[in-house]
């Protein structure tokens, strides 16, 4: 069966899951359940973001820390296999040998157990105005989501916590709030841009790495936006075209600021206010423009 009859035999769109919304075909009901008990290795790493957050860049770093031999010049393995989902294909993962690289846009209420005793977590959060910019424009670039032209009905949408992912204030709070029952690194999308080859440098440290200023710069270049998005490894639009509308890009601008192409006064206005409702117990500040 080809990709395209796979797309119109899939019940296409959300579903909600332990207060995520999650992709129909994607994503199955007992897969998930199975994480809570799924066994965390000691040396497992796992990096949670919400949707358009910084994953495939920090998937990216990971792969070329610890799968450097399947990211060289002309290597076509995607970096999905090589740091998965946890909620995507755990029956491949299971049997990986260590050290396991994981991703996962997975809530606090449904990660595996074990990773609060074992293992290590890296979490990126990004300016949440940049976010629904950026998931408005994946939404309507995938065929497995409803699109939604209109920008207003779907930041209403992502104001309640209706699109994939879920809540960005649920994601980013309830993990801020929990972050000491973890052993964890947690870094914002704004500062790895503002200073990218500190930021690999924090992450090969948080993860016991130690490396040479050549290899750290060697990163620090392959893992740019531009080389990124000219890679066929990270994008799925590459790996998986049918799947995606032909004009577009999975990795699309990754700019702090993007949003003031889209918001109006009066949307900006409105999101701030409720940003200021819900996160005013986290302290935990963004950098909205560069």
């Amino acid at each position: 069966m080809g990709e395209e009859q796979k797309i119109q035999k899939t019940a296409l769109g959300l579903f909600p899951y332990k207060g995520i919304h999650l992709v129909r075909g994607v994503h199955h009901v007992q897969h998930l359940d199975s994480l809570e008990t799924f066994e965390i290795r000691d040396d497992d790493i796992v990096a949670v973001t919400y949707p358009r957050s910084g994953t495939t860049w920090t998937q990216y770093i990971l792969s070329l820390l610890y799968h450097g031999d399947q990211m060289t010049e002309g290597s076509t393995k995607p970096i999905q296999e090589l740091v998965p989902f946890l909620e995507e294909n755990i029956i491949q993962i299971d049997y990986k040998p260590s050290t396991r690289t994981f991703a996962s846009h997975l809530h606090l209420s449904s990660i595996p157990q074990g990773l609060r005793e074992k293992g290590k977590v890296i979490y990126i959060a990004r300016n949440p105005k940049d976010v629904a910019v950026s998931l408005f424009h994946l939404q309507n670039f995938t065929k497995v989501l409803k699109s939604e032209p209109d920008f207003n009905t779907f930041l209403i949408q992502f104001l309640k916590g209706e699109v994939l992912g879920g809540s960005w204030f649920d994601h980013v709070a309830d993990w801020y709030a929990h972050k000491d029952e973890f052993d964890i690194l947690s870094l914002t999308y704004e500062d790895m841009i503002k200073d990218t080859r500190g930021a690999v440098v924090r992450i090969s440290n948080f993860l016991g790495k130690k490396l040479d200023d050549q290899t750290i710069d060697t990163i620090v270049d392959k893992s740019s936006f531009k080389n990124m998005k000219e890679d066929p490894q990270g994008r799925r639009d590459k790996q998986y075209p049918a799947f995606f509308e032909k004009s577009g890009s999975f990795i699309r601008k990754g700019k702090v600021g993007d949003w003031k192409t889209m918001f109006t006064v009066a949307q900006s206005e409105r999101f701030d206010q409720i940003y200021m409702e819900k996160m005013k117990d986290v302290p935990l500040e963004f950098d909205w423009e560069l």
